[in-house]
């Protein structure tokens, strides 16, 4: 086996470490809010801090799988991102559009507005960061 072969492709080169600093930050983010609000006042809005501990989640992976590399791990975190892109959109437009849904915040509630709308720019970002990434390759 070549050393190519035991190591996955890096997909933290360049702006791709940058993606994991930020991922690394919104998963500290997201989790540890979500916690503090599930241990002390989770019967005050369930769904929010339930939706913010799945975000956190999310976003651990995919940090998870930009360290990682490989092709595999690429396309798990470009699945990954697609997922999170929904989900900031669907949940946005549910906050906006019906917001006695959530009496609190969730991480992706107005598109992200309370964390200065990165959970909106950060998946269109990785999105575009990790396609580029397999065209590099020639995928």
């Amino acid at each position: 086996m070549t050393v190519a072969q035991e190591r996955p492709a890096r997909l933290i080169s360049g702006p791709g470490m940058l993606l994991v600093w930020f991922y690394g930050v919104m998963v500290v983010g997201a989790v540890s809010r979500s916690a503090y609000q599930i241990a002390t006042e989770f019967d005050r809005a369930p769904l929010a801090y339930t939706l913010s501990a799945v975000a956190g989640l999310v976003y651990g992976f995919i940090t998870y799988t930009l360290v990682r590399g490989g092709e595999t791990a690429r396309r798990a975190a470009l699945l990954c991102c697609a997922a999170e892109l929904a989900g900031v959109l669907i949940v946005g437009t549910w906050t906006l559009v019906e917001p006695s849904a959530f009496p609190d915040a969730t991480v992706w509630s107005k598109y992200g507005m309370g964390y200065v709308f990165i959970p909106v720019l950060l998946p269109l970002s990785a999105m575009y960061w990790l396609r580029k990434a397999a065209a590099r390759r020639g995928d």
